[in-house]
């Protein structure tokens, strides 16, 4: 290649599991013809804990509380992946609306409880119980009324 900087593309498709697209390229100067790829770079995504702290946003975690919340529900993989796909995804689009480019924690605990609550109540209330710091049975009555009320809510609306 000559090392000109304008080069035409010849011919353009998805590549691999169609996250990325193969370019087919040639130089305007020389001829030479190669390939490159493109992919998305996505920003990391960060979390503001209650504490203040950040960190890095981490899927495996918000998977792993949901199938401890389904564990003996009957559940299937396919369900809590796509719950944490459907989460990841608002988080980020959340993130990138706000000033500083990050989510709290209580975003991601409350985008988990509103799919959770369709999917599997009981998975919903084990959930509840560790984002919510449930300490006594009257916090599980608390949260069964609240989920009675947005049931009837939901069935009648």
């Amino acid at each position: 290649m000559c090392g000109a900087e304008d080069t035409k593309v010849v011919d353009s498709r998805l590549a691999g599991a169609g996250d990325a697209v193969r370019r087919r390229r040639r130089c305007e100067e020389c001829s030479y013809r190669f390939t490159t790829f493109e992919r998305v770079d996505e920003v990391p995504l960060v979390v503001i804990k209650s504490d203040g702290t950040r960190q890095p946003f981490d899927r495996a975690k918000v998977t792993a509380g949901i199938r401890a919340a389904c564990k003996g529900r009957g559940v299937s993989t396919g369900d809590v992946e796509a719950i944490g796909d459907e989460v990841e995804d608002l988080l980020r689009a959340e993130a990138t609306r706000s000033e500083t480019g990050a989510v709290s924690s209580a975003a991601i605990g409350l985008a988990v409880l509103e799919r959770l609550r369709v999917l599997d109540d009981v998975a919903y209330l084990r959930f509840a119980s560790v984002y919510k710091n449930f300490d006594a049975a009257s916090d599980f009555h608390r949260e069964l009324e609240l989920l009675d009320k947005l049931s009837a809510e939901s069935s009648s609306g």
